[in-house]
Order: structure tokens, then C-alpha cells, then sequence
């Protein structure tokens, strides 16, 4: 690579203005002090120092530029500037129902599906599904999966933050859900560019490594889901849920 191109991508690299996600109400012209995980991220990873800038968003729609007005090894002091109010939400409103998979693949699904623009997640316990929670891991899993949402919506740049729901059974999950209801199946015999959403809301309903077992999809078609399927090839878990989620964006979303 030639020295000025080089040079030119490391100064763009300089001058990113990272973004964190905050859960503090923000306002222009208010002081805060930042939370202890992202005043050691501001401090110790990007180390910022005074004067700096930073973006903050705390979910519900818009961002603020921030400026750095104290940094110690106590703590970490902004001022909230400007809003920006921004949005990069797709017009269609996508609720995952997400089959509970083994360590990172169930991560790396959370993750990707907040950077395709889901609005919803809820991971579901299966009749198939290999993982087991003791009740002291399962809020801490939970919460785990909740930082994965947090930390997607800020790289991605999205300004409103998905909802990560609490872990639930899948019977419990299908009942009263909304829009056009499809869940994954290798066997099913509809496409989805056969189907159109409703009001342009989408359910998608994922199965875990084993799939779903006949009764669950019964369940699922007694509660409106409609059985699709992605192509002719038997797709692992957290590739079937990226697949999906691309394909209703680019039928009926932003992907266009």
C-alpha cells in the first residue's frame, strides 16, 4: 500500500469517534459521570483524556456528541453535547424467538442479529436444547448475552437498543405473538418470498441444534407460525437465524 494511503486510513482511524452505550438519561449541556465499565473502556482502552470526544446513546432513539471533561483513576466526567437524531432502523419491525444453542454460537447469533436490525430477541428453552441453566448461572448467562446486545448496537451504530427478554419455554413464547409468524424448518414447503407480513412486522421462530420436535411444531402451527424453509440445504442453528434475517430485510426491510 502506497505511504499516503496508508497515512490517510490512519488518520481516519484516528479520528473515529468511538460510541458507548449508556442507560443514564442524556441531555445537552448536563455533566455525568460515566458507569465503571465504560470509564475503564474510556479511560484504559481508548484512552481518551480531556477535551476528547465522545458519542453517547442511551437506546431510545438519537445520540449525543460529548466532550471528556475529567479523566482519573476514579472516575470518568462528560459533558453531553449536541443531539443527533439519527436513525438507521429498518421499516420492518423483526421479534426473534431464538433457540438456546451451546456457547458461541448462540453469542455470535445474538450479536449478528442486533447488527441486522432485529428489535426483539428472547431466547427459548427446547425440547432439544443441550444447554442446562442452575439458577445462580442463568441471570448471570442472561446478562452476559444482554452486554452482547449492548456492545453490537454500538459498533453497528444503531440509536435504539434491542430488547433481550428474559429466557423462556417455547410453548410459553409462541402464544400471542404478532405479524407474519414463520418458524424454520428443512422440510417445510413454503418460501418466504412466498409470504407477506402484516403491518410489517415479522415473527421468526428458530430452533435450537436438534431442531424442533414434532410437538413443538405443532405448538407453533396452533399458535399461527407457518413453516418455511431457506433453500434445499439443512443449515446449522446460528446460520439458519442470520440467514433468515437477512432474507426478510432484503424482501421487505432495508436491504434494498
Amino acid at each position: 500500500m502506497p505511504l499516503f494511503l496508508y497515512l490517510y486510513f490512519l488518520i481516519k482511524q484516528v479520528m473515529r469517534i468511538s460510541r458507548l452505550y449508556t442507560s443514564d438519561n442524556l441531555n445537552k449541556g448536563q455533566l455525568i459521570e460515566l458507569k465503571v465499565d465504560n470509564a475503564h473502556y474510556a479511560r484504559t482502552v481508548l484512552r481518551l483524556s480531556k477535551g476528547q470526544s465522545i458519542t453517547l446513546f442511551n437506546g431510545q432513539g438519537g445520540e449525543y456528541l460529548c466532550s471528556i471533561e475529567e479523566v482519573s483513576r476514579k472516575r470518568v466526567v462528560v459533558l453531553i453535547g449536541e443531539k443527533n437524531s439519527r436513525t438507521v432502523e429498518s421499516p420492518l419491525h423483526i421479534t426473534l424467538g431464538l433457540g438456546i444453542s451451546r456457547g458461541d454460537r448462540m453469542d455470535w447469533a445474538v450479536q449478528k442479529a442486533v447488527e441486522l436490525g432485529v428489535n426483539s430477541i428472547t431466547p427459548l428453552i427446547t425440547e432439544r436444547c443441550v444447554v442446562k441453566f442452575k439458577a445462580d448461572k442463568k441471570q448471570q448467562r442472561l446478562q452476559h448475552w444482554k452486554n452482547i446486545v449492548q456492545h453490537a448496537a454500538e459498533q453497528s451504530g444503531r440509536t435504539i437498543l434491542p430488547a433481550f427478554n428474559e429466557i423462556m419455554a417455547i410453548d410459553d413464547w409462541v402464544i400471542g405473538q404478532k405479524g407474519l409468524r414463520v418458524f424454520l424448518d428443512p422440510y417445510a414447503k413454503h418460501s418466504l418470498a412466498e409470504l407477506k407480513p402484516e403491518k410489517l412486522e415479522v415473527t421468526l421462530l428458530t430452533g435450537p441444534e436438534g431442531g424442533f420436535s414434532d410437538q413443538e411444531r405443532g405448538v407453533a402451527i396452533a399458535a399461527g407460525f407457518i413453516s418455511v424453509r431457506l433453500g434445499q440445504r439443512i443449515l446449522r442453528t446460528e446460520t439458519a437465524s442470520l440467514a433468515a434475517l437477512s432474507a426478510v430485510q432484503m424482501l421487505w426491510g432495508d436491504f434494498i
